[in-house]
């Protein structure tokens, strides 16, 4: 898969990581060491004390940006790397390593879900006015779509915009919005016709500042402590007419556009979080003694490891096989699902066994810098089944592609 030699391979001392797999290159390998090197200098030190502010500084992105970090699948005219969606997908593999579900899920948010559109779907004034700084750390984003009460129903949208000479006016509110107290630009799906629906939808560019427009509430969740969830809220907004994203009316094609993308990264993250799970819990067990030997010795211990590394592996598997489709332009919404489906619940049991193996060292922090990761990816970890779309959508949407 590219991992740094350090690492090693299944020919040499980590049995956890993969050789080399495609479509991951020698280049790739890397840029992985860069990143780890950045992730270990800049975000890891910092996460125990960005956790109990449930907050990280702005200046986060500011440094990513430093290290050509926010533009990696960007062209080169607007500030990006020139590269493509495998370079980010390397990038959202060593976020994981930074010990803090929510730093990873503030950034990737921005990186992920929020710059996309702007690129794919913006005009060349927006992308200048929006895209470029934000790959330079000064613009930061955020996508708001789901509201109260319309969770995966995004054709039911009822934030509405309402037709005026030079814009909109838009009423509404948005809520479980990733990075929204922060963003400078929300990437806002609205109802731009009476009806609304798949054909009604619409994206504004709404920035701060504008009247009417403000930060409700910050959300106070289970996990992702460091990342801030906002609801938003939208009282006679006044958008003006450049700030439309795409066409008019077309806002349910922006949505499914980057629904594959999204779901890829967040199986990313999740064998990721694996990997790092299952490394810490094989390291205890080889050190950690109970009844006169170490505990990895116990037969019980050794088959719930193993059950650890084979969720690893078939969610790593299947998470590569659907990247390489998307990445070679195929077709993959059903390899996308399954991998997303898969990976996020895996992830779920993977941490639920690492601290039942731990046992109360990993329950109460008694090892410093283990104990606390364990329990953090115990609560940032469950929101995968929910996010980017809940274990019932993925079932069904599967159902489908079957033929059901």
């Amino acid at each position: 898969m590219g991992y740094p030699p350090s690492l090693g391979n299944r020919a040499g001392g980590n049995p956890i990581s993969p050789a080399q797999a495609p479509p991951f290159t020698v280049d790739h390998g890397e840029l992985r060491a860069g990143i780890r090197s950045f992730v270990e200098r800049e975000l890891t030190p910092y996460a125990d004390e960005w956790e109990r502010e449930r907050w990280f500084p702005n200046e986060v992105f500011g440094k990513l940006a430093g290290e050509g970090l926010l533009g990696l699948k960007y062209p080169e005219e607007y500030g990006g790397a020139g590269g493509d969606y495998l370079d980010d997908a390397v990038l959202i593999e060593e976020l994981a390593g930074c010990n803090s579900g929510g730093v990873a899920a503030g950034i990737g948010a921005h990186i992920t879900i929020a710059t996309p559109p702007i690129f794919k779907f913006g005009s060349e004034e927006q992308k200048q006015r929006f895209l470029v700084p934000a790959i330079r750390g000064e613009k930061i984003a955020a996508l708001g779509i789901t509201e109260p009460g319309t969770g995966s129903d995004v054709a039911g949208i009822r934030t509405h915009a309402k037709r005026v000479d030079g814009g909109w006016v838009v009423n509404g509110a948005k809520t479980f919005i990733t990075g929204g107290v922060r963003a400078d630009v929300v990437v806002t799906a609205v109802k731009t016709s009476p009806e609304g629906g798949h054909g009604g939808l619409s994206f504004l560019l709404i920035e701060k500042g504008m009247e009417g427009f403000s930060v409700s509430k910050k959300l106070e969740k289970l996990g992702w402590h460091a990342s801030d969830t906002a609801e938003l809220a939208f009282q006679d907004v006044f958008v003006p007419d450049e700030n439309l994203l795409g066409e008019e009316n077309k806002g349910f094609y922006l949505i499914m556009a980057n629904f594959q993308w999204e779901r890829i990264a967040m199986a990313l993250g999740a064998v990721a979080a694996m990997r790092r799970l299952l490394e810490q819990t094989l390291d205890y067990a080889k050190r950690r003694e109970q009844f006169g030997r170490p505990i990895g010795q116990h037969q019980a211990i050794r088959h719930k490891v193993a059950h650890m590394a084979v969720k690893l592996e078939a969610s790593r598997a299947l998470t590569y096989h659907s990247l390489r489709l998307f990445h070679d332009g195929q077709d993959a919404i059903r390899e996308v699902t399954m991998a997303k489906l898969l990976s996020q619940r895996a992830a779920c049991e993977v941490a639920d066994d690492a601290l039942q193996i731990h046992g109360g060292a990993g329950y109460v922090d008694a090892i410093p810098g283990v104990s606390s990761s364990i329990q953090r990816a115990v609560r940032d970890l469950r929101l995968g089944p929910i996010g980017g779309g809940t274990d019932e959508v993925m079932k069904e949407i599967l159902g489908r592609q079957l033929g059901l």
